[in-house]
């Protein structure tokens, strides 16, 4: 039994990872601020702890107390989109916050390997299917940051021999997700309008493209990755292989609620307009845990916890730094 920290543990996606290392034994200290996630997420077998990876006084006291083995950093304002306008929190939260976490495992020298989520923001647009021998070039502070990060781990694996693994997810969706975040995550985004009886926006035509990610698709893999010593230092692309537009996720997901689907277009953002990724790696070192979620499958499993759950009232971001070239649709949240 290994100790663990899960950074993020609060947010769907840490929160599921933590579940599958606390049953694979492991002794799990969970870590989240809760600006995005849930306490109630969090596994009742692993150790809560309220705080923040800005905090470097925390950060430091938790790896000292647990000289922990394995770090699982989730913790992110994954927000792509909204981060030409919050530059500033960007990159405090998903490069600073990542780089305390860095030295931490250094200082302590307990950690064996690092496990970092990633995003295929890194590559920027253009690049199809993004593949990990592609060079990175991303087009918005979120991406600059995730790519800042990677960076960082192979120079601190070439001058202190840390081990890592990066993997790159990309438009995950599933069970716990925060669907009253009006900023991210477009299938909750919807789920939330139809509970709320509104129209489902969507900017520009809806023509653009992701390949939608059930939790079940990434989740397990992030969490075994560390029983595969082949898999240290190495970056995977993970997530579904199948993209569909935005519009055809509208119709499926108003199907899974059986609801009328009633559509609002707005005017186009400044986005990528197709995403999606090469997996052959990924299956290559872990293809025997990979499920192939169909989307429709993973849709109905998350209607099903939505409904259970109900609407959440989405909260404004109040440190918006950057005004100019917003889209109006989030100017009316300010």
């Amino acid at each position: 039994m290994a100790k663990v920290l899960v950074t993020g543990a609060a947010g769907f996606v840490g929160s599921h990872v933590c579940d599958h290392l606390v049953n694979d034994g492991h002794d799990v200290v969970a870590l989240d601020d809760l600006s995005g996630g849930f306490e109630d997420n969090v596994n009742p077998k692993a150790e809560f702890v309220k705080g923040s990876i800005n905090d470097v006084a925390l950060v430091d006291r938790l790896f000292d107390e647990h000289k922990f083995e394995y770090v699982f950093h989730l913790a992110a304002y994954a927000a792509e989109g909204l981060s030409h306008f919050i530059r500033r929190f960007n990159y405090n939260n998903n490069l600073i916050g990542s780089i305390n976490l860095v030295n931490a495992s250094i200082n302590t020298g307990t950690v064996k390997c690092f496990v970092f989520t990633s995003s295929i923001a890194v590559y920027g647009k253009g690049q199809l299917p993004m593949r990990e021998d592609m060079t990175p070039m991303p087009e918005d502070p979120y991406g600059i940051s995730k790519l800042a990060v990677e960076q960082d781990l192979k120079s601190a694996h070439e001058m202190w021999g840390m081990d890592y693994i990066v993997f790159r997810p990309h438009n995950v969706y599933g069970e716990r997700q925060n669907i009253g975040d009006p900023y991210r995550n477009v299938v909750g985004i919807f789920m939330n309008q139809i509970m709320q009886g509104k129209k489902l926006t969507i900017f520009g035509d809806g023509m653009q493209t992701r390949a939608f990610s059930h939790i079940d698709d990434v989740a397990p893999i992030i969490a075994k990755s560390i029983t595969v010593p082949e898999a240290y230092n190495e970056v995977f692309n993970i997530g579904a292989d199948t993209p569909y537009t935005v519009k055809e996720l509208a119709t499926i997901v108003c199907d899974s609620f059986d609801a009328s689907e009633q559509l609002e277009f707005l005017e186009a953002r400044n986005e990528v307009v197709h995403a999606y990724s090469d997996h052959s790696k990924v299956h290559k070192y872990f293809g025997d845990m990979i499920q192939n979620i169909p989307l429709k499958e993973g849709i109905e499993r998350m209607v099903a916890d939505a409904k259970d759950k109900g609407p959440r009232q989405g909260e404004k971001f109040g440190n918006i730094e950057v005004e100019k070239n917003m889209p109006p649709a989030w100017k009316k949240l300010m």
